[in-house]
């Protein structure tokens, strides 16, 4: 365990205070539960992605033993010595980071992981940390990856299916190219000291309020809570944890080439003062040529104009990136009406 002196403590108390913004109240709220063994559940999920943009998935063919291995090679990970996991990093634009989130001054309770899919991470940065072979942890994400890849184009198939769009693969192809830019990201957060817990009853926030700009995400956790999603009406919901099952939530992307019509879901997560919390996240996104706009199949059914104007993936992300997380990332792209 690595034991911060009060001075360090206090300086990234500070930095995460400065950038907290209070929470909402926070309602109650049913997640939607979608069982995506059963075909007939595409209209559940499209309803779903219309009223929440997130929703929870059982029955999902992960196999366990992915899951078990990447929880233990994360664990062993960021248990290690911060002189260890620091020689990881920092991110160019992959590794290890600690505390900042993008270039833009965001700050969170919380250390990560961030890699691509595709291009090949130097694993042989986790030698030099203790008990972290670069192989097994090179394997336990590839197994996982290829697991969540595939259930997002399961997931993402069933939703063309249920918005009787042809053909069924108009979204999941963009996974499946070998070009597609995907992410896989490790978040840890661990628990946050009492007196950071006390200033002014606040909860801290462990990973600020933001949207993904990919097509879709797929997220596992322990059995620890904080994350908490928006409703469309600005109200903030806890969203119980559930370390059997994944989240899944809609991604700018999808909301562009839906017209609107899935929603893209702000999230954040709360810092927690007792128990540590693991996320692994899958962030399926286009290739960086792939030109995003609405669908004109969607557009002839509803005989309505594009909201959006078109644009590439390569542009929405390095504009995405520029932003603060709190941005509304897609102003700039939306047509004036």
């Amino acid at each position: 365990m690595v034991v911060l002196s009060r001075q360090v403590v206090n300086e990234q108390l500070s930095s995460i205070i400065k950038n907290y913004k209070s929470p909402s109240s926070f309602f109650p709220c049913n997640i939607p539960l979608i069982d995506i063994s059963n075909p007939e559940s595409k209209n559940q999920l499209v309803k779903a992605c219309e009223e929440f943009g997130f929703f929870k998935v059982v029955n999902h063919g992960v196999p366990m033993e992915f899951i078990t291995k990447l929880e233990l090679e994360a664990t062993k990970f960021f248990s290690s010595p911060m002189s260890q996991k620091e020689k990881t990093g920092p991110l160019d634009p992959f590794g290890y980071g600690n505390k900042k989130i993008g270039p833009n001054g965001d700050v969170g309770w919380v250390e990560y992981i961030l890699l691509s899919t595709n291009s090949e991470f130097n694993y042989q940065k986790f030698a030099s940390i203790l008990g972290v072979n670069p192989k097994d942890i090179r394997d336990a994400v590839n197994d996982y990856v290829l697991a969540m890849k595939k259930m997002a184009c399961e997931i993402l198939e069933m939703l063309a299916e249920g918005l009787k769009i042809h053909p069924k693969n108009v979204f999941s192809k963009l996974l499946m190219d070998e070009k597609s830019d995907s992410l896989f990201r490790l978040n840890h957060y661990p628990p946050c000291p009492d007196e950071f817990q006390e200033y002014n009853g606040r909860n801290l926030i462990g990973f600020g309020e933001h949207t993904d700009p990919q097509i879709i995400s797929l997220l596992r956790s322990n059995n620890t809570s904080g994350l908490q999603i928006s409703l469309v009406d600005g109200h903030w919901i806890s969203v119980p944890p559930d370390q059997n099952s994944f989240f899944i939530n809609v991604g700018d992307s999808l909301q562009v080439m839906t017209n609107g019509r899935f929603k893209s879901v702000k999230h954040r997560v709360l810092a927690n003062s007792v128990k540590s919390r693991l996320s692994m996240i899958y962030f399926g996104g286009p290739p960086l040529s792939e030109k995003i706009a609405p669908l004109a199949s969607l557009l002839i059914k509803g005989d309505q104009d594009s909201l959006y104007k078109e644009f590439t993936w390569f542009e929405y992300k390095n504009s995405a990136y520029k932003s603060r997380l709190s941005d509304n990332r897609l102003a700039l792209f939306e047509k004036v009406v």
